[in-house]
């Protein structure tokens, strides 16, 4: 089994409890997943299988898009409604969805985020939650993110009282992005303490929420052998980057991971996939950094 599975990961599970329970399913060891998702967030999650788990970081990269809501009248100590509250303040009746949606423009393009102190971080060697958990700030490094698409979902606010008013957006964002944060920084925008009270990942990378499969699905699957028909080509994710068909006297050449002649349709591509005719994924390939008309491997899935 090699390939990509786009998992619908439930609430209360973390990244790494759905790896555990993957190579239960799988009967495997070689499974990965594709970025974090909090454990309290739901959504697609791509997992690479076998020898697709030398794609991890490739597939990692790719645009996310969410649906979130924000909350506006509290803060918290974890940016989302798990944590504690460390600022609040009355809403204004005068605020308005238009106010709100005027706001949401601000963020799209190149932003810059500082990631919250309950995050995966690190910080001289430690997670930054680690330092959070013994109660210690410490100096977070600013990143750039990009915010490729932001856009109102709600047909009216949200009034639960005066200290949480709602609303719901959806973004497409860079890897790396923290929707907690843009959530919070919404709310200073709008001149008030803010967290994030529900997401959900709709897409990642090339899966979107309708192409997903739950473990319910997989495990009944399991019982009648036919968990592979979950299983997702490699290529998929990276459908993106320009294929090179190779023939079958290429084939050899390709798999054990030969310095090669640079094919000339793709002397001016850095990146692509080698496929055999049949449309497996057998290679990606990079032009040499040292030896002009040469290619070397990037990654070798099949030997």
């Amino acid at each position: 089994m090699n390939g990509i599975i786009p998992l619908w990961k439930p609430k209360g599970m973390t990244s790494h409890d759905c790896v555990m329970k993957l190579r239960g399913i799988l009967r495997t060891k070689k499974v990965g997943h594709t970025g974090t998702l909090d454990p309290e967030v739901e959504g697609v999650l791509p997992i690479t299988v076998g020898k697709a788990t030398k794609l991890t970081t490739l597939i990692t990269d790719h645009p996310k898009t969410y649906v979130a809501e924000v909350s506006l009248g509290k803060q918290t100590t974890t940016e989302d409604y798990t944590g504690e509250v460390v600022d609040q303040k009355n809403i204004s009746e005068s605020l308005t969805l238009e106010h709100c949606e005027g706001v949401l423009k601000h963020f799209e393009g190149t932003i810059t985020q500082v990631p919250p102190m309950y995050s995966a971080v690190k910080v001289n060697g430690m997670k930054l939650y680690e330092y959070a958990r013994e109660g210690l700030e410490v100096e977070r490094p600013n990143r750039e993110v990009t915010i490729y698409n932001i856009s109102n979902l709600s047909d009216q606010l949200k009034i639960y009282n005066q200290q949480d008013v709602r609303f719901s957006f959806q973004a497409t964002c860079s890897s790396g992005t923290y929707i907690r944060t843009l959530c919070v920084d919404i709310g200073k925008k709008l001149g008030y303490p803010a967290h994030m009270s529900h997401l959900v990942r709709e897409e990642a990378g090339s899966f979107k929420s309708n192409e997903s499969v739950t473990f319910e699905q997989l495990e009944a699957a399991k019982k009648d052998e036919g968990v592979e028909k979950f299983i997702v080509s490699p290529s998929k994710p990276l459908s993106y980057l320009p294929t090179y068909i190779a023939n079958t006297d290429e084939i050899f050449r390709f798999k054990n991971g030969q310095v090669l002649s640079v094919p000339s349709t793709l002397k001016e591509v850095d990146l692509f996939r080698v496929e055999d005719e049949l449309g497996h994924l057998i290679a990606l390939y990079q032009q040499h950094p040292t030896k002009a008309g040469q290619i070397k491997p990037f990654k070798v899935l099949q030997s």
